[in-house]
């Protein structure tokens, strides 16, 4: 009769491992250390609390004439007044810039023709050249009329009654941002990539529709941001119609200033305005981006209040897994 060999006597066998327990042969893993980085964003903050510092105790600001004149009646009313042009300016100039793009891309050699020559033009010239161009131009055409071409005229109207202070930035300004706003259309269309017209084609969609449907969608990746940045721009470049005497934001606290010789209160009162607008634009833009962003890439780019729960969550991991390493008995201690 043979004995089975014993099984605990054999060098083959082997402890049974806990399943929580760390493997005795694999290395210790820790973190990189990066000591560049923690004194690169030290010395940042310690030089933004140097600024600020000193903006906020100069008393040269004096931000109690700030907080004085910040709702005043009249600062408000060029506040609105600057958003109105605006809005009016960026609606009309892309309105305008749309036909452009579509007359720059298109078969016709004389559109095309045209088209470039209105962008060559109007982003040659700086916009002071031509509010102040506009601001005179009844000295070229005192009369303004309506009929036939080249023929009798049915109604005639003097230009200086005509155009006023408010209407002449109006034109100004929409000529100006149509050139540029011509050439992000056109770059937005041109970014889509051709295979998708030829699919739609291949679809049975008809040119209109495949614009409408498949190309703007596409192109408002790239329009977006850049349009965008053209708001904003538009925002601060209505501050130059204060020459024409437009009582914009910026010229509205000229006159309080000349009136109290507080020029740098006054200043800032049109500073900390113009930031808080371009603040909320700013977020416009960002949510107005993530909405086209869809389709894109297999998740959204997320949002402020997204990241911040995401770090909220990160540090509340951290300090349980902390508070659950130092609860933790000790194995093997004094007993």
């Amino acid at each position: 009769m043979v004995t089975p060999p014993d099984v605990t006597s054999t060098p083959a066998a082997k402890t049974p491992r806990a399943p929580d327990a760390p493997a005795p042969d694999l290395p210790r893993i820790v973190p990189r250390r990066h000591t560049g980085r923690w004194l690169t964003a030290a010395v940042a903050l310690l030089l933004f609390a140097m600024v600020l510092n000193s903006v906020v105790r100069n008393e040269a600001f004096q931000w109690g004439v700030v907080g004085r004149y910040f709702t005043t009646a009249a600062v408000l009313d060029g506040l609105l007044l600057s958003l109105w042009l605006t809005a009016v300016v960026m609606v009309l100039g892309f309105l305008l810039g749309t036909v452009l793009a579509a007359m720059r891309l298109s078969a016709n050699p004389v559109l095309r023709t045209l088209s470039w020559g209105y962008v060559w033009v109007f982003r040659s010239t700086p916009l002071l050249v031509q509010l102040l161009f506009w601001f005179n131009i009844g000295a070229l055409y005192p009369t303004l009329g309506l009929g036939i071409p080249f023929g009798p005229e049915f109604l005639t109207v003097r230009t200086v009654n005509l155009l006023g202070p408010t209407l002449t930035a109006v034109i100004g300004l929409t000529l100006h941002e149509t050139a540029y706003a011509a050439e992000v259309v056109r770059g937005g269309i041109l970014s889509v990539d051709a295979g998708q017209t030829e699919a739609a084609q291949a679809l049975g969609l008809g040119r209109r529709r495949a614009l409408r449907r498949i190309v703007v969608p596409q192109a408002m990746r790239s329009i977006v941001p850049t349009a965008g940045n053209m708001l904003i721009g538009t925002l601060k470049g209505t501050s130059i119609v204060s020459v024409l005497a437009v009582h914009d934001l910026l010229y509205s606290v000229q006159l309080i200033y000349n009136q109290t010789y507080q020029v740098i209160p006054l200043l800032m009162v049109a500073t900390l305005w113009y930031i808080a607008v371009t603040t909320v634009l700013s977020a416009g833009q960002f949510y107005v981006e993530r909405y086209y962003a869809r389709g894109d890439s297999r998740a959204l780019p997320p949002t402020p209040l997204q990241r911040l729960r995401g770090h909220l969550t990160v540090v509340r991991l951290r300090l349980s897994a902390a508070t659950a390493s130092d609860g933790r008995p000790v194995i093997g201690g004094d007993r």
